[in-house]
């Protein structure tokens, strides 16, 4: 079996103020996007599914998706406010698709391989995708949804700009993801204490060492029947709100908890960034210009 690379780009860019997908970071012109693919590439991913909104479905695949033809196998979907297991309907007055684990599930007819997850909008670097690539190449034996993560530093994960949403990890003493909870509100103050806002207008600190999600995963195709049912009991209890989000962090620690995923904790030792707001841009490109300056990267990707 091949290996899929399902990247999340169907972000609407509110804070951001724009298709940021779609932006020139790299010294040639590239997206952060094309470092992740050429990334996966280069670590044995073979086909890359995208998943997108229809409304820049042609912008996006004139831009971006033309860059890769003759490279690699590239399939889309499409993440659908309207696209809901049984019989939901969304609200009338909601205007947002349901977060990373609707997106997921928007690919779900395309994912019978193994597969990775990440955002279209974050560098992840060569080391993770390595690892992903290890792992899905050579899953444990287990009767459970078996599934990876390469997970970040939080301190190195956080933006100068305002604050990220962040799902913070925990292990288990064997090398498996234990627990990780979703903190919507973390940013660094102004004394360099790394905080996490609560909705009630309290602050837990942060170490900054902890593990930290980047929605960078890798699954095995067991999951898809387990989202499924994870979204629709969420949809159960929150369909009818106008910005509850089904994150894909839930769905995989609500698996973890009930006993059925054993996901395997993977430790990216490469720098991560990305970008959330504007003004993240030229940190970005210089990033990314210092890389290609090393060797790491060439100057042109595609």
């Amino acid at each position: 079996m091949g290996l899929s690379l399902l990247i999340l780009a169907a972000g609407m860019g509110s804070r951001y103020g724009g298709l940021k997908q779609l932006d020139q970071m790299g010294p040639s012109g590239e997206t952060v996007m094309d470092y992740s693919v050429f990334d996966a590439m280069r670590a044995g991913f073979d086909r890359v599914i995208f998943v997108i909104r229809r409304d820049f479905e042609n912008e996006f695949k004139n831009v971006i998706a033309k860059r890769y033809e003759g490279k690699v196998k590239m399939d889309f979907a499409f993440q659908d406010l309207n696209d809901l297991p049984g019989n939901f309907t969304p609200p009338a007055d909601r205007v947002k698709p349901w977060g990373t684990g609707h997106a997921v599930y928007a690919a779900r007819h395309l994912l019978t391989e193994p597969f990775a997850v990440i955002n279209a909008d974050d560098f992840y670097g060569q080391d993770s995708y390595r690892q992903l690539a290890a792992y899905l190449s050579n899953p444990p034996a287990t009767d459970k949804v078996r599934g990876c993560i390469a997970a970040f530093q939080l301190s190195n994960t956080l933006s100068e700009n305002g604050s990220v949403s962040r799902g913070i990890c925990s292990d288990d003493g064997q090398g498996h993801l234990a627990k990780v909870v979703e903190n919507t509100k973390i940013f660094r103050r102004p004394d360099g204490v790394i905080v996490s806002a609560m909705d009630d207008g309290s602050e837990n600190v942060l170490t900054g060492n902890e593990p930290a999600s980047m929605n960078s995963w890798g699954f095995m195709p067991e999951i898809i029947g387990n989202l499924e049912t994870l979204f629709t009991e969420f949809l159960s209890a929150h369909g009818t709100e106008l910005k509850s989000e089904f994150y894909l962090p839930f769905v995989v620690d609500s698996l973890i908890q009930s006993g059925k995923a054993e996901i395997t904790m993977c430790h990216s030792r490469d720098s991560w960034f990305g970008v959330t707001y504007q003004e993240d841009r030229p940190g970005v490109q210089k990033a990314l210009q210092k890389l290609v300056d090393s060797g790491a990267y060439p100057q042109q990707l595609f």
